[in-house]
Formats: structure tokens, sequence, C-alpha cells
């Protein structure tokens, strides 16, 4: 993952210094490249692989707030004495 962000950062710095050495192209224009073809899709992209991430995060401070009792699962009904086992002829 960091791979394809290093790749594409350097993609879009060489862009950027491109388009501020190019006889018409600008520093601001540079920036702006930079911005919304470097940082913007990247945020982006970093926000929504690390969505697994942050919930994995959140489900842990909520186990460790409850109290201990509460993070086991719940204990099982018993079942009803209408329901007979399979096999088993009700009595």
């Amino acid at each position: 993952m960091y791979l394809v962000i290093i790749a594409w950062f350097y993609v879009v710095v060489m862009m950027a210094i491109a388009e501020a050495t190019s006889s018409t192209g600008s520093v601001v224009g540079a920036i702006i490249t930079f911005f919304f073809y470097g940082l913007v899709p990247i945020g982006i992209l970093i926000y929504i692989t690390g969505s697994p991430l942050r919930k994995k995060a959140r489900m842990a401070a909520e186990s460790s707030a409850r109290p201990p009792d509460e993070r086991s699962h719940p204990a099982s009904a018993a079942e009803s004495p209408s329901v007979t086992p399979v096999g088993k002829e009700p009595q």
C-alpha cells in the first residue's frame, strides 16, 4: 500500500516540476497540480483503506469501556419444554 502512495507522489511531484519549469506553466499551477492530483486523491485513498483499522480501534475502545460481565457473550436461554428434541417422543 505504501509503495503505491510513494509511487503516486513521485509521479505527481514530477508533474508539478514539469508544470513549474515549463515555459507556459507557473508555480501556482504546479501547486494546484500537486494539491489536486496528489494530496486529495491520496488522502481519500488513505481514509478509505484505513476504515477497517478505525472500526477495529472503535470496537476495542467500546469493549474496554464496558464492565467485564458484559464483554462475554450472553448466556444462551434454556429450551422451552414444549419443544421436543429430534428423535425423542413427547412424554
